[in-house]
């Protein structure tokens, strides 16, 4: 990385952790064995993958035989929602999610919707919080699941997903969670989360991408979203990818420690005043004040376009909150949600820290900006 480049965009990815990458280097070559083989080459492989397990376990406060590997997020999140509907259809049709999820449980019941499903789309407040009072007036006779983010990825904002949990288990319905923006950074104790299903995404806590883990309760059951032979208790067909798995298991084991560390939070808190300080009202920020991820800062300069300003800031990798097409500005289903108006939408840039974020960077961000706004 060369000196002006600067990496505030750790919600989108993080890099892989050294200690991560020197765990993953004997499967590059040493152990090559099917996990799956009752022999000599198969052993490493599939104690490799068990005690990636246990580390994920863990993290998530659960037993090992709950966790299911998968290539990310993403098919975490399918597997849930789709695996919970063809299973539970018969009981019922009925769906719950809310209007900020990320594309890939919004598409994921979009798809549903095609097969006869019925979804129920619940708004947030202007912190991009969900009212649990909302999620209980949804619920129907034929509700099968609800489906609520951890935290958003786009302003940070934690959801009251404890209380979501104890309306669910009072009627009996499936819950299930995306975690991938909070595995690491927040506590996911999942008996204290109160959830079924949650999903995990391995490259947003600096394992590598293309791996990531779906918590599936015991005496909880989903469809597989493969099919084939009885890999992963016969819950997710295909040989597993022991090299991302070890280091998945790697990075879950490091991000214990980091639970408890205040430093990415002050570090924002220290950005946001820097902010303030140099802009006053000409920046506001979205999303919770207090109930949100410690490392997301997503502020809009207001009338200002993120966009551009993201492009002039030169070396800066962070994300806008709103398009530009042809001239026009279209604000992201998250902002729109939560009822920013276009002149302060527009503006929008969320600033996601991480582990190697220091305040020189953000001193020497703030300056740019000075220079770009006024």
């Amino acid at each position: 990385m060369q000196p002006h480049q600067i990496y505030l965009d750790f919600n989108a990815s993080t890099p892989i952790a050294p200690e991560v990458a020197e765990a993953m280097k004997p499967f590059l070559s040493r152990h090559y064995g099917n996990p799956s083989s009752h022999h000599w080459a198969g052993a490493p492989a599939k104690g490799a993958t068990e005690q990636a397990r246990q580390q994920v376990a863990e993290l998530l406060e659960c037993s090992s035989g709950e966790i299911v590997f998968t290539s990310g997020g993403s098919e975490s999140n399918n597997h849930a929602i789709k695996g919970a509907f063809f299973v539970l259809k018969e009981k019922g049709n009925h769906i719950i999610t809310t209007q900020i999820e990320h594309p890939a449980v919004i598409n994921p019941c979009r798809f549903l919707e095609r097969l006869g499903a019925d979804i129920t789309y619940v708004g947030v407040d202007q912190y991009g919080k969900v009212d649990p009072e909302d999620i209980l007036r949804a619920i129907t006779p034929k509700t099968i699941l609800i489906t609520v983010m951890h935290a958003n990825n786009e302003v940070g904002t934690i959801q009251p997903i404890e209380d979501i949990s104890k309306i669910a288990k009072n009627c009996g319905i499936l819950f299930h969670t995306d975690a991938a923006q909070s595995v690491g950074k927040i506590g996911t104790k999942v008996d204290q989360l109160g959830v079924d299903l949650l999903s995990v995404a391995g490259h947003k806590l600096y394992a590598p991408k293309g791996v990531g883990a779906l918590y599936i309760r015991d005496g909880t059951f989903i469809e597989p979203f493969i099919h084939g032979a009885g890999h992963e208790s016969g819950r997710r067909a295909g040989t597993e990818n022991i090299l991302l798995i070890v280091g998945f298991g790697k990075a879950c084991q490091i991000a214990k420690r980091y639970l408890n560390d205040d430093k990415i939070r002050n570090l924002r808190d220290h950005f946001w005043k820097l902010l303030q300080d140099n802009f006053g009202e000409e920046v506001v920020l979205n999303g919770h004040p207090a109930h949100r991820l410690p490392n997301t800062l997503n502020v809009s300069f207001i009338r200002k376009a993120g966009s551009e300003i993201l492009v002039r800031l030169n070396g800066v990798a962070a994300s806008t909150g709103a398009a530009c097409h042809s001239g026009s500005v279209e604000l992201s289903p998250v902002l729109k949600a939560m009822g920013i108006p276009l002149e302060i939408g527009m503006g929008a840039i969320r600033f996601s820290l991480g582990r190697t974020t220091t305040f020189a960077e953000l001193k020497a961000v703030v300056g740019n900006l000075r220079k770009i706004l006024k």
